[in-house]
């Protein structure tokens, strides 16, 4: 038979599915998740590199490690994120935001915990219609 050959990083999330396997995540599946999370929030205008408009026209399975860093050890998983904000909003409260709704995107759909989620603002993009 052939060999079979991981290509990405994974973890595996799950020992237990009813003794009929494991269950692996792609680390690309969790900076997506966050990529995502994060753009979700009013106030953020891009992930750093603009991975966002790649991510949903593929699926998914772009690179998705543009704006997003992992850390992972066990089952802890260290988030940073780089981000564009629109103008005017405060930096601040898009930040805990962020925060938040990648925590629990990342905590719920991994089952991982997520020890920290750092937010760095590569830049703030100026709407010129709105001036």
């Amino acid at each position: 038979m052939g060999k079979e050959t991981e290509v990405r990083s994974s973890r595996i999330i799950s020992h237990d599915t009813g003794n009929i396997g494991e269950v692996r995540i792609a680390d690309e599946v969790i900076a997506g998740i966050a990529a995502l999370a994060a753009t979700e929030i009013k106030g953020v205008s891009a992930m750093s590199g603009n991975i966002t408009k790649d991510l949903i026209s593929k699926l998914g399975m772009g690179k998705v490690s543009n704006g997003v860093t992992l850390q992972i050890e066990e089952n802890n998983v260290r988030v940073d994120l780089a981000l564009y904000m629109e103008y005017g909003y405060s930096v601040p409260k898009v930040c805990r935001k962020v925060q938040e709704k990648v925590k629990a995107a990342v905590e719920n759909m991994t089952g991982m915990n997520v020890t920290e989620v750092n937010v760095r603002i590569a830049g703030v993009n100026i709407d010129k219609s709105k001036a």
